[in-house]
């Protein structure tokens, strides 16, 4: 590895859990290790772990990376000017960053998809559910329950439990055979908001299973067409039921929804497609070695505390207090 190439500083945790760097596969050094921070050319911060960045200096010449896949609605940080001018780079799953971070499968992802026979549909309640968060800028959790009062669902999250997992539970192995058993599943963004196109959607196609979506308004550009049911699209909860009991009782219009999985993958999806082959981590590192590489000079000052002493002495109180080494 050449002893030039550009130190990228993971600052923050991940969600409270140290980012493991041990899993990135490509040229570059990273580190997690805060003491080299005068040394590193990047420095990414994971803005929903907001608290423990403001005891960051910055350096003349360093690139600061906003990292979130998180919902604009759920952490506004991110829509604060003052907090985002001190950022070069972002790294989230809105089209617009610097560095774009999807949930959308790769190349393979769809492959292996339409690859995987179709499971029997072997449950009494025809829609699934997984959800544990309480969020519900959506207002998926209202919907849930009045949409429960006209159609069985079988919750297995632990938001509007009624339905337990038979057998040990293995993470996504098990969430996606689970599934694979109803014929529908419900996926709730949290928030709806452009770009915001999570994994629910993509579990359901994984599973073999109709989702009912509801989330951004611009989905179809994530999503093979006539592949999901709008639930925005219903005027009520009962007429959303009474659409999916039609398409219990006429099998031709249910299999319709599958009819993608034999077609090719639409333009929207097949052009970005190529860009994901490249590892996040390692887009990050290339663009990172691109602007040092278009940089003249090399920038020269005294490192500034950008987010005020206040912030850098409450983080450090905060580090104190839970004996996090800083």
């Amino acid at each position: 590895m050449p002893s030039n190439d550009p130190l990228i500083l993971f600052y923050t945790t991940f969600f409270g859990k140290p980012v493991d760097i041990a899993s990135i596969h490509c040229e570059g050094r990273w580190t997690l290790d805060k003491r080299r921070l005068s040394e590193a050319a990047a420095v990414v911060f994971h803005i929903p772990d907001f608290r423990e960045f403001g005891d960051a200096y910055k350096y003349p010449g360093q690139y600061w990376v906003a990292w979130s896949m998180e919902s604009r609605q759920n952490y506004k940080r991110v829509t604060n000017p003052d907090v985002m001018r001190h950022f070069d780079i972002t790294m989230t799953h809105e089209t617009c960053s610097d560095v774009w971070m999807p949930y959308l499968p790769r190349a393979r992802g769809w492959q292996e998809m339409v690859a995987r026979p179709i499971a029997a549909k072997t449950e009494e309640a025809p829609v699934a559910l997984f959800q544990s968060a309480p969020v519900n800028r959506s207002g998926r959790i209202d919907f849930t329950a009045e949409l429960s009062r006209h159609i069985k669902i079988d919750s297995y999250g632990r938001h509007f439990h009624n339905r337990a997992i038979s057998g040990p539970d293995l993470g996504r192995k098990t969430k996606i055979e689970t599934i694979a058993r109803h014929r529908f599943c419900l996926a709730l963004e949290n928030s709806i908001e452009p770009d915001y196109v999570t994994e629910k959607i993509y579990d359901a196609f994984d599973a073999g299973t109709i989702p009912i979506y509801l989330g951004a308004p611009n989905v179809d550009e994530f999503v093979p067409a006539d592949s999901y049911i709008d639930a925005s699209a219903f005027p009520s909860a009962k007429d959303l039921a009474d659409y999916i009991q039609h398409l219990i009782e006429t099998p031709e219009d249910y299999e319709a929804y599958f009819a993608w999985r034999s077609k090719p993958l639409p333009d929207s999806i097949v052009k970005r497609l190529p860009g994901l082959e490249t590892p996040t981590f390692c887009r990050l590192m290339n663009l990172v070695r691109q602007r040092l590489e278009e940089r003249p000079h090399p920038p020269s000052g005294r490192p500034t505390l950008p987010f005020g002493r206040v912030s850098f002495l409450r983080t450090r109180l905060r580090r104190w207090k839970k004996k996090i080494p800083s």
